[in-house]
């Protein structure tokens, strides 16, 4: 059964970066689509980013467009979300997950994999 091992979430000062893994340590995300979605206490989950299965095609959140960007290595089965000028409102917890198709969406009702989740503050 497919597992998602979500890595990277640190705490973070605004401005800063942070790269996040998304690796399968069973199964695998060749042929899928990805995405990264994010979560604070109370409110619901959100799409953040996701990759088609190429890479070839990806879509972001309009508050992280230009500062996030999303990327798959499929020699190495793992998704990537480099972060970049992080702001107090990106905190949260971060999750990928894969989707059973290769296209891309951002809504959490298109994903049946999930992982844990990796949490990111940023906080002066």
């Amino acid at each position: 059964q497919l597992q998602l091992v979500e890595s990277g979430g640190a705490l973070v000062q605004p401005g800063g970066s942070l790269r996040l893994s998304c690796a399968a340590s069973s199964g695998t995300l060749f042929g899928y689509a990805v995405g990264w979605f994010r979560q604070v206490p109370g409110k619901d989950r959100e799409g953040v980013s996701c990759i088609s299965n190429s890479g070839g095609v990806t879509m972001y959140q309009e508050s992280v467009r230009g500062r996030f960007t999303i990327s798959r290595d499929n020699a190495k089965n793992t998704v990537y979300l480099q972060m970049s000028n992080l702001k107090p409102e990106d905190t949260a917890k971060y999750y990928c997950a894969k989707r059973a198709f290769s296209l891309c969406a951002l809504e959490t009702a298109a994903y049946g994999y999930w992982g844990q989740g990796t949490q990111v503050t940023v906080s002066s």
